[in-house]
């Protein structure tokens, strides 16, 4: 278990440790078939001209041991962004030390300083102890809305 941690913004030269960190989640969420994002991949999408998201590390032993990825959507009945968490992983062996709440305190923060009406983020349903973190600081479930995805040869026959 870690015992301290600071959070600072990732740099261009956190790539490789933000790429292992998404690959370490993807491997806890069953996914690494689905995982095929590269260092030039997440430079051109966090650090990039025309860059889209922001990420934050949590570091401990000066080890990058936590990571949250987000960007910003639109709600267009508020007429305001909102704050899209994509992910939030933390190493096994640094869990139960607060980095993870640490992770989200600081998306609140950046979300009330840019004028966000929120945040948002999608958690699989089999996922009980990030299900039950979620609800210990006050997330609530969408219950009225279903997620849907085009992709794949879906995406290029609607596209043709």
């Amino acid at each position: 278990m870690t015992a301290g941690f600071t959070l600072r913004a990732a740099t261009e030269a956190d790539l490789g440790a933000v790429l292992r960190l998404v690959r370490g989640l993807a491997e806890y969420e069953k996914l690494t078939g689905h995982c095929t994002a590269t260092e030039a991949d997440f430079h051109a999408h966090l650090f990039g001209p025309n860059a889209i998201a922001h990420a934050a590390l949590a570091e401990a032993n000066g080890q990058p041991v936590g990571l949250a990825l987000w960007y910003y959507t639109l709600s267009t009945f508020a007429g305001r962004k909102r704050l899209f968490v994509e992910d939030v992983f933390v190493e096994p062996d640094h869990r139960g030390a607060g980095i993870g709440y640490a992770l989200f305190r600081h998306m609140a923060q950046v979300a009330q300083l840019e004028g966000c009406n929120g945040m948002e983020w999608r958690v699989l349903n089999w996922n009980q102890p990030a299900i039950d973190f979620y609800r210990r600081i006050g997330a609530v479930p969408v219950t009225d809305w279903t997620t849907n995805q085009l992709s794949g040869d879906a995406l290029t026959r609607l596209a043709t």
